[in-house]
């Protein structure tokens, strides 16, 4: 790490506000994934094979953007605790923590990104396979032959 993860903040800006910046953007993240999950299992989509398949990758998005916020933001706070630890071992120690957190916010990230694409996957596949079935049945109903007269009745 260098600089005690400088490499993060954009130049003439701290370190901790790129952080808390980064945590605020994940925290809306988080709660765009959720409302999105959660409309689509009010949606009658969501009870077909395809949906259910859909639901659980959204969940899954939902619960992993959860997670990347506050582990920015506790990168965040080691970076504020940093200037004020004189102690060599608690510096090193902070830092170690710092990467970390950080990788595990990204981590948390990647893996809403990842369930996002296999939701968007599943559903790109049910409707390929929907058109598919269109080209395959007539667009119109051909006309029913008329009654053929029934041999009881004359």
């Amino acid at each position: 790490m260098v600089a005690a993860g400088r490499e993060w903040a954009r130049p003439g800006r701290p370190l901790h506000t790129a952080l808390l910046q980064h945590a605020a953007d994940a925290q809306d993240l988080s709660r765009d994934v959720l409302r999105l999950t959660a409309d689509f299992a009010r949606s009658p989509h969501s009870t077909t094979r395809a949906g259910s398949a859909v639901l659980a990758h959204l969940a899954t998005a939902a619960t992993m953007s959860s997670h990347a916020a506050p582990h920015f933001t506790e990168t965040a706070e080691g970076a504020l605790s940093l200037p004020r630890s004189s102690n060599p071992t608690d510096r090193h120690y902070l830092k170690n923590r710092m990467v970390i957190d950080h990788a595990s916010a990204r981590a948390f990230l990647r893996r809403t990104s990842e369930s996002l694409r296999d939701a968007a996957k599943e559903l790109d596949d049910h409707l390929g396979f929907h058109r598919f079935l269109s080209t395959l049945t007539p667009r119109e109903s051909p006309a029913l032959p008329p009654p053929r007269p029934s041999g009881r009745h004359r």
